[in-house]
């Protein structure tokens, strides 16, 4: 299980280990969102860039997804194995160098 706070500090982003799942909760402790991809297996590395964009690694899908802000949509899958992403743990946006970083 990992986490990442969203940068206003309202909300907080939860992998699931055991079962492929992003959990969004508010600071009170509400569920917002739990979201579910088949394309994500065994999250592992979250990350809320600054624009609030959620960033999730999958260690068995060897794929980085970008989730909706409000925890419910998926944008895009921005990396696949075949572009080098494999059984990562970590995923982070670096605002300097515009990239992510895996």
């Amino acid at each position: 299980m990992r986490c990442a706070v969203s940068p206003s500090g309202d909300t907080l982003c939860i992998t699931r280990h055991s079962q492929p799942q992003i959990l969004t909760i508010a600071r009170d402790g509400t569920f917002l969102a739990i979201y579910a991809d088949p394309e994500l297996l065994q999250p592992e590395g979250v990350h809320v860039t600054p624009s609030g964009q959620v960033l999730v690694g999958g260690y068995l899908s060897c794929t980085i997804l970008q989730v909706d802000v409000d925890g419910r949509t998926k944008p895009a899958t921005l990396a696949h194995q075949k572009d080098g992403v494999r059984r990562q743990e970590s995923v982070c946006y670096s605002s300097t160098t515009s990239s992510i970083i895996v």
